[in-house]
């Protein structure tokens, strides 16, 4: 008899087993586009800690600000920096409350570039989203 355990040795019958471990055991398998936060998911388990709700098409990470709720506030409330103060710049927020949003042109215009714009972030450089 041989010395060595039957166990130990590969089965040619059967296909190896697929890299990573077995699905279904141990820690769950990664979805094949990258990490379960996806766009407009919630943070969670599985998700990017630096990316909780997703990146977008260009590979930044996503706010969980919206674009339009700033906008919206800018243009209604721009005189007090509404829409700053939503995002979380402050310092900018301050000047517009200082100056009643440039005396409305000022913050109407941010409103606008709010709504249109794709490249806006929040307070922590994170893009805003739609």
């Amino acid at each position: 008899m041989s010395d060595q355990n039957p166990y130990q040795q590969p089965n040619p019958q059967q296909p190896p087993p697929p890299p990573g471990g077995q699905p279904g055991y141990g820690y769950p398998q990664q979805p094949p586009g990258g990490y379960a936060g996806g766009y407009g998911g919630q943070p969670g388990y599985g998700a990017d800690p630096n990316a909780p709700y997703g990146y977008d098409p260009y590979g930044r990470p996503y706010s969980h600000k919206s674009k339009i709720v700033a906008g919206v506030l800018q243009i209604l409330l721009g005189g007090v920096g509404a829409g700053r103060w939503y995002t979380g710049h402050a310092g900018m927020a301050i000047a517009q409350l200082l100056t009643c949003g440039g005396f409305g042109i000022w913050a109407l215009i941010d409103g606008i570039l709010f709504l249109v714009k794709d490249d806006r972030t929040d307070g922590d450089g994170r893009i805003l989203k739609n």
